[in-house]
């Protein structure tokens, strides 16, 4: 039975099977080809891998696989990492724009840690380790000595790295209401002026910041070449924005009273230098 059946089997795949293709209306025969169902089987199995193959490669190799839904686009993987990149930079200047604000919000409050050094304890280690008795007085070290004490207070820029002729154009002209004072904070000199006085730059330099402050009112502040920052309070108007570039002596400002800390009339000078705060009058004539 089984080879009866395997015979028929064999029988109906290669039994012949004649196509034509007949002209309607006169009957002609116009294409005729001789089939098995074995060949039909086979020409169906080879178009089908074949059509698979090409779609393959067309997905594979050209950009239309982007039209397929579930694939992605090159072009906006392309874009995605750019804006990746992108983002991490910003992050990364955000990250340097809010430490470097942090350290202008130390200037504007006069958060500065003050260092105390105990002269006895420094001494008494120096002569310890006989250190005084090692320092000769060279003849070069006599003149370097002299040559120092003859140099005037306006070379303190030179010990701090900046040039000698660095000359700084007073903001204001008046009198001096409070002093520097490092004991009592007050790392700034006020200066006395009359209301809308013009506040110059004291060099030419770049704004920083120049925004109100409920404590000091319109505060404005200069970054300067060698490391140098000027500070301007308790102002009754700014004439300058965020970015702007100033040359010295030009209007910034004008003076006031404005701010919970305000006592009067006045503009509250700050001068820094590498992060530190320096005595303004040791560079700078106000009267």
């Amino acid at each position: 039975m089984a080879g009866k059946k395997r015979r028929k089997i064999l029988k109906k795949l290669f039994s012949k099977y004649r196509l034509v293709i007949l002209n309607e209306d006169t009957f002609e025969e116009r294409f005729a080809i001789k089939l098995t169902r074995l060949n039909v089987f086979v020409l169906i199995s080879l178009s089908a891998i074949i059509l698979i193959v090409l779609t393959t490669l067309l997905i594979a190799f050209t950009n239309l696989r982007e039209y397929i839904p579930g694939y992605s686009s090159t072009t906006l993987k392309k874009q995605a990492l750019e804006l990746s990149y992108k983002t991490d930079s910003l992050q990364r200047v955000l990250s340097m724009n809010e430490q470097y604000y942090a350290s202008i919000k130390k200037v504007l409050t006069g958060d500065v840690a003050m260092v105390e050094f105990n002269k006895d304890s420094v001494l008494e280690a120096a002569r310890n380790e006989e250190l005084i008795e090692q320092v000769l007085r060279s003849k070069e070290d006599s003149l370097l000595r002299e040559k120092v004490s003859k140099e005037d207070k306006f070379n303190v820029f030179e010990t701090e790295g900046i040039a000698s002729n660095f000359v700084l154009f007073p903001p204001v002209n008046g009198t001096i209401s409070a002093p520097y004072n490092i004991e009592e904070k007050h790392f700034a000199v006020d200066i006395s002026v009359p209301k809308d006085t013009p506040v110059k730059a004291v060099a030419d330099g770049t704004v920083i910041f120049a925004e109100w402050t409920a404590d000091t009112g319109y505060v404005l502040i200069l970054e300067h070449s060698q490391a140098l920052i000027s500070v301007y309070k308790h102002n009754q108007s700014l004439n300058k924005s965020q970015g702007d570039l100033v040359k010295a002596g030009e209007v910034i400002a004008t003076a006031g009273s404005t701010g919970e800390y305000s006592t009067g009339t006045h503009l509250h000078f700050e001068l820094w230098s590498k992060g530190y705060p320096v005595n303004p009058t040791n560079f700078i004539d106000f009267e």
